[in-house]
């Protein structure tokens, strides 16, 4: 089992955007040949610390150009370095989607997309730059691995994994400042699911910052005496059919939470999963069928049923339905 965060640190709140910059600068001080590509916006991405750490050779800002930024990324790639793209998710997958599938992913170059500001996190900026399709888009993907950190240590380690992994990989990173969940030095794997908490009566998988409100709602569900098993599902693509089916198994139900549409993302998978080999009733938190909106963050996941409250609330939904289909 995976080493989560003291109760003093997961006191503590930092964006998974934050770990972006600091940790190319890391991977550029172990020797990896990472470069950074930007779309002019190395401030809010974070990349400018590769450049503050002594590597401004290494990071190229190509303008309010995604799609040629991932070209760009995709020709130093063949010139033997890893390459990480940058740019807010909205514009960094869906402005240059396809360059990122006809040149990234047909040719399965080393090319990491690493956009920040995903989902409704974003906040004021409003529905236009609140991406909630963009796991669907990078899942659909032949050879993409998609994977999604709750917290600073797990983008960390999220962002090393990518440059050790030859291909295609998506980090999704947010801008809100969200709780500690893992301890520092975290190492996790692309296709693992972390069991953060046991459970008998359902689980709840989620990633991202729904992890925060996976682990009140189970808090809360403990007072009304169920049960919750608490799994993040860190690697979306490929899952981890095995520790979640495993879950299922046991609880004989489950809710998927997401800060993204319920259409081709983590529920998709896990349905999918279901649908596979282990039929259970599942419930599905996440935005339905519809753009964001400006707000501030905490007033927005309770806008759109995000929350821990919605998680509560599609538990009991759940847990109603075990037995009935």
């Amino acid at each position: 089992m995976v080493k989560l965060a003291t109760a003093e640190a997961a006191a503590q709140k930092k964006a998974t955007r934050a770990a972006l910059g600091a940790t190319l600068a890391e991977l550029a001080d172990a020797g990896v040949p990472v470069v950074a590509v930007d779309a002019d916006l190395t401030g809010s991405t974070t990349m400018k610390k590769l450049a503050d750490a002594g590597y401004a050779d290494r990071l190229f800002n190509c303008g309010i150009a995604e799609q040629n930024m991932v070209d760009v990324a995709a020709g130093l790639s063949l010139a033997g370095s890893v390459a990480f793209t940058g740019s807010f998710a909205v514009f960094g997958t869906g402005r240059a989607y396809d360059q990122i599938r006809n040149t990234v992913c047909y040719s399965n170059l080393n090319v990491k997309i690493t956009p920040t500001h995903a989902g409704i996190s974003v906040g004021p900026d409003g529905g236009s730059h609140q991406m909630l399709e963009d796991v669907a888009l990078m899942r659909g993907l032949p050879g993409m691995r998609v994977l999604v950190p709750a917290d600073f240590a797990a983008a960390r380690a999220a962002i090393k994994l990518a440059a050790a992994t030859e291909g295609p990989v998506y980090v999704r990173m947010g801008r809100a400042a969200v709780p500690c969940v893992y301890d520092d030095e975290v190492e996790l794997e692309i296709g693992a699911a972390y069991v953060l908490r046991e459970g008998t009566d359902v689980t709840i998988v989620a990633n991202g910052v729904e992890i925060r409100e996976a682990l009140a709602a189970a808090e809360q569900l403990a007072a009304d005496g169920i049960s919750a098993e608490v799994v993040d599902a860190f690697s979306v693509k490929p899952l981890d059919a095995g520790t979640i089916g495993a879950s299922l198994a046991k609880t004989g139900c489950a809710v998927v939470a997401e800060e993204h549409s319920v259409m081709g993302g983590l529920g998709a998978a896990v349905c999918e999963l279901v649908c596979e080999g282990c039929p259970v009733p599942v419930e599905l938190v996440g935005v339905r069928d519809r753009f964001g909106k400006s707000g501030e963050f905490e007033e927005l996941l309770a806008y759109f049923s995000i929350d821990a409250a919605a998680i509560v609330d599609a538990v009991k939904k759940a847990v109603s339905r075990k037995g009935v289909c």
